[in-house]
């Protein structure tokens, strides 16, 4: 990060240092979107072809424990201080919210609007599962997890304890 932002032109580069969190954390949601959609396809499209919204739970679980751990130890790196079980609980906790606010969209898509077989065709239905699981939900959930994190699971006040901690490890 330390090397783009170097070669990056002054206007833009205070910018992104003035919401480097955000850009961090849009970083690990991009692989964490890469993440949750290589695993709900690779699960609707097999072994749970008839249960999509189970897949994508799944999924999405499996990308909320890879965000977990890029976000603590790179994007809010110089944020939190709370007990690590403690955080690890609250970033669960705004993560399960944020598991019902992504599958919002989908449940709509699929059970009231009845955007899938036989009501449309395949092709319809793929794309009315991205756009709603993994464009819309996905969209919604991270603006909310990003608010969540940083006001209950990574709070500034509690980084200095953080921030103290890094630099006595650097001196030793």
């Amino acid at each position: 990060m330390e090397t783009v932002l170097k070669r990056t032109p002054e206007p833009l580069r205070s910018v992104l240092i003035k919401h480097r969190e955000l850009l961090k954390f849009a970083i690990v949601g991009g692989t964490t979107f890469l993440v949750d959609n290589g695993v709900w396809y690779t699960l609707k499209l097999t072994v749970l072809e008839p249960k999509p919204t189970t897949a994508k739970a799944i999924a999405i679980i499996v990308a909320t424990i890879v965000s977990y751990i890029l976000n603590r130890e790179w994007s809010f790196r110089t944020r939190g201080g709370r007990e690590r079980h403690h955080e690890a609980a609250l970033f669960f906790v705004i993560s399960g919210i944020a598991v019902g606010v992504n599958l919002v969209p989908l449940i709509v898509s699929r059970y009231v609007l009845d955007l899938e077989v036989p009501h449309v065709t395949f092709l319809v239905q793929e794309i009315a599962d991205f756009a709603s699981g993994s464009i819309i939900g996905m969209l919604l959930a991270m603006f909310f997890r990003f608010w969540g994190f940083k006001k209950w699971v990574f709070p500034d006040e509690l980084g200095q304890r953080r921030r103290d901690n890094d630099q006595v490890t650097r001196l030793h």
